[in-house]
């Protein structure tokens, strides 16, 4: 029997019908996994209540107050007050207090790994993503595919309680997004990050996605991995609070969760092991040709690892929550996700472009 079961959720109509039923779905997972870890009691003894806090939401409701109802619907079917998903989904913008143990700082700045890898010829472009999470939270996220009453209809991998786009997923635009972790030393008040990925699974082109993260006034910032169906382009964007640098994939390049990029030399920020060993391990293979077998060869890696497996002993307690990739043709995405690399293609598909 899996110990990762996936279940995919459909939604539709306005904001808070959409939050309340992924809420729903997520009720267990969140009053389960969620509220008994030790980040989240850290963050809520810390912040709730706080000045900071009712400014991350009253920046939120002034840039993107749908995204707030979904929150809202959320917090609802999930059996919850708002303040106490809203901090959870403020987790990266907030600092942890002084006394955490050393397993929750290393929660804090974990991350994913994702690949990009461009077409050849007619061939599809393809995003491939491992997320990495709590392994309090393994087995109880889903698949949630939403029509909403306002943009584009799109799928996400989601955490419980979490609003969606942080994870990996998609639109019917054709926008594909994977999103890493980064944990540059930069919080301000602002647009949560979590609210800015949502943002992200409504832009119907590269350029609208672009302008969203490269906002100012954001309270902190991840690094985006996005693709474009209708013209197969893959960009790697790192975009923490103080900063925005992008690439354009023209070779396969990987992407641990930190900033590598020659803009953010000497910015400060927190780089486990685990993220050094990643993304040297993810370079060297795509340079000795393992994509030759498909995404699945780099990111089922056990050496580094980058498949993190709790039962190797890795150096924290996070454990790969699911493995999504995209292969991104002109009129359609066709999608497929691991549940481990023993129980694959657990859920699959195809998106349609509109």
């Amino acid at each position: 029997m899996s110990r990762n079961t996936i279940p995919r959720v459909r939604a539709k109509g306005d904001a808070f019908s959409i939050g309340f039923a992924l809420g729903r779905a997520s009720a267990s997972g969140f009053s389960e996994g969620v509220l008994r870890t030790e980040h989240y009691r850290a963050l809520d003894a810390r912040w709730r209540g706080s000045d900071y806090l009712k400014t991350l939401e009253s920046a939120a409701r002034a840039s993107y107050p749908r995204y707030v109802r979904e929150i809202e619907g959320i917090a609802e079917g999930a059996g919850q007050d708002f303040e106490t998903v809203f901090l959870w989904n403020c987790r990266g913008d907030l600092r942890l207090p002084e006394g955490v143990s050393p397993a929750t700082k290393a929660l804090a700045a974990t991350g994913c790994t994702s690949l990009l890898i461009p077409g050849q010829g007619d061939g599809p472009a393809i995003i491939a993503h491992n997320d990495d999470g709590a392994a309090e939270i393994l087995g109880a996220c889903t698949w949630v595919e939403v029509e909403p009453d306002e943009g584009p209809a799109w799928s996400c991998f989601m955490y419980p309680g979490m609003v969606q786009g942080h994870t990996f997923g998609m639109n019917k635009s054709g926008i594909v997004q994977t999103v890493n972790n980064i944990t540059a030393h930069d919080l301000q008040q602002g647009v949560p990050r979590q609210i800015i990925c949502r943002a992200i699974l409504d832009a119907r082109s590269l350029t609208e996605a672009i302008e969203i993260l490269k906002r100012k006034d954001r309270a902190s910032g991840f690094h985006h991995n996005l693709g474009e169906a209708k013209t197969r382009r893959l960009l790697s964007v790192e975009a923490p609070a103080s900063g925005f640098a992008v690439r354009e994939a023209v070779s396969p390049r990987a992407h641990a969760n930190h900033l590598i990029f020659s803009e953010f030399d000497g910015r400060e920020q927190t780089i486990t092991q685990s993220s050094r060993n990643r993304q040297e391990t993810a370079d060297r293979m795509i340079a000795e040709g393992a994509l030759v077998s498909g995404p699945e060869a780099v990111l089922f890696d056990d050496t580094a690892p980058i498949y993190r497996d709790t039962d190797r002993k890795c150096d924290d307690n996070i454990h790969t929550l699911a493995t999504g990739v995209f292969a991104l043709f002109p009129d359609r995405v066709e999608w497929r996700v691991h549940a481990a690399p023993d129980e694959r293609d657990a859920l699959s598909g195809t998106m349609r472009i509109a």
